[in-house]
């Protein structure tokens, strides 16, 4: 017959290290004195190893002070559940941590159980770090905010001080990196894409590239790599959309204790397509507001953009009490030149005279082409009407000297009409009518000079007061 007496429980101590979870018991200094096997799964560390270890060396630097104070609860008699730190691993990898814990006042010992959670932080981490680089892609105002807002939540996902975005320009066969943040080497200059870069072998090849000292002496050679300080790891992932590798994405560590690992690669080749669909969206966004903006021949504002920067300019004028002055400019003849040397050398003529205008100009100033070959300047914040008499003169002399179109030197003259605020108007369509009528009083009184608005009262013209029209 079978023995029928109850066998005897194995120990507690072997039961517990059957668990998934780790216990831990520690004294009132706050060093191990039991750890079950599960702590070896988690900290990598095993229990006899963890025996007299302080608990706080092992928790993450920027954890320790909320560990402090749950401790301190915990010793007071309080139940702490729910409690989530991060412990740095034997390996120096960061786990995060769940804990249940309990004060022990007969054995003067915190009791606690440890759950790995890293794998679910990282999955949160990861599905909020997607989320915010759409919205960053909408939010950002131009592509350098949109870089920095991609490194903070790249820098969230793991160790990524050092980070650079890399870019690949087709026409011009060239790598640019537009950001770059590193603590030891400058933004390296725009390079072919077969000039061996690190950055332009992940573009051309379309795979992620991981480089160690042992690994990347080519490196050594690349511009903008400190002169004998190479990084402990250098990570790049490409950044592929549906037209092809655009980029790539580079983080650099120089510290041996900020490793990367494979998880670290992963994670940044998962999100490496959202950021590079967040940068395409912004790139075709910044596209259509160029357009829609700025004139496509000259790279000037248009239009619609002088319109809203000039009833900007009005309301501080009208707040602060300034001036401001509109010049309406108009090539004269212009039409021989296209019917002469063709649409192409008319073309490249505008784009000459629009150049030597802003030459002409304050950055706060505002050059505009707004159809043909008229454009409107304007000055803000000017101290007196001479102020805008002198810069129209100025430009009226700039475009008198001859253009060089293709070998042949051709010469154009500008009419120039003057509007001023508040003389002439209040409102910037009256001042843009006012400066316009006065540049056809330019030019029909001859061409190539400056004509003054005139102020209209009651239904009358009445000359304003300004210098006197310079004639060519």
């Amino acid at each position: 017959m079978p023995d029928a007496r109850p066998t005897a429980p194995p120990p507690l101590a072997k039961v517990l290290d059957l668990l998934v979870d780790a216990v831990c018991v520690v004294d009132v200094a706050g060093r191990f004195v039991f750890a079950s096997a599960g702590c070896e799964r988690i900290f990598g560390y095993t229990p006899e190893e963890m025996i007299g270890k302080a608990m706080l060396e092992m928790v993450f630097a920027d954890d320790r002070e909320k560990t402090l104070q749950a401790a301190s609860r915990i010793m007071s008699g309080h139940l702490q559940t729910h409690f989530e730190n991060r412990y740095v691993r034997k390996d120096g990898q960061v786990v995060h941590v769940m804990w249940t814990a309990r004060w022990s006042e007969a054995d003067q010992v915190r009791i606690a159980v440890a759950r790995d959670i890293t794998e679910r932080k990282r999955a949160e981490a990861t599905q909020a770090a997607l989320f915010a680089i759409s919205e960053a892609a909408h939010a950002a105002g131009d592509l350098l905010a949109l870089f920095e807002r991609i490194h903070r939540i790249i820098g969230d996902l793991l160790p990524a001080s050092n980070f650079s975005v890399a870019l690949y320009d087709q026409a011009s066969d060239e790598v640019s990196v537009p950001y770059h943040v590193d603590e030891h080497a400058p933004s390296p200059p725009p390079q072919p894409l077969d000039s061996g870069t690190p950055a332009g072998q992940v573009i051309r090849s379309g795979q992620t590239l991981l480089l160690t000292p042992d690994s990347m002496p080519a490196l050594r050679e690349y511009p903008g790599v400190a002169e004998g300080r190479l990084p402990s790891y250098w990570l790049g992932i490409p950044l592929k959309s549906h037209k092809g590798t655009i980029g790539a994405l580079v983080v650099r560590s120089y510290s041996g204790g900020a490793r990367c690992t494979e998880t670290h690669t992963e994670l940044l080749q998962f999100v490496s397509t959202q950021v590079a669909a967040a940068i395409e969206r912004k790139q075709t966004h910044l596209r259509l507001q160029n357009i829609a903006l700025y004139d496509q021949l000259t790279q000037l504002p248009n239009r619609e953009l002088l319109h809203d920067r000039l009833e900007v300019a009005l309301a501080r004028a009208r707040r602060e009490r300034g001036r401001l002055a509109l010049l309406y400019l108009d090539l004269d003849n212009f039409k021989c030149v296209n019917d002469t040397h063709g649409h192409a050398a008319g073309d490249l003529l505008l784009q000459l005279a629009a150049q030597r205008i802003r030459r002409c100009l304050r950055e706060s100033d505002t050059v505009a082409r707004i159809g043909g070959d008229e454009f409107v300047v304007l000055l803000e914040c000017i101290p007196s009407p001479e102020r805008a008499w002198t810069v129209a003169e100025k430009i009226r002399v700039a475009l008198n000297l001859p253009f060089d179109l293709s070998g042949h030197d051709m010469h154009v003259h500008p009419s120039i009409g003057v509007a001023l605020f508040p003389e002439h108007g209040d409102a910037d369509n009256q001042l843009l009518q006012r400066a316009d009528e006065a540049m056809y009083q330019a030019k029909r009184s001859g061409g190539n000079r400056l004509q003054l608005a005139v102020v209209r009262d009651r239904g009358q013209d009445t000359p304003a007061k300004p210098p006197e029209p310079s004639k060519g």
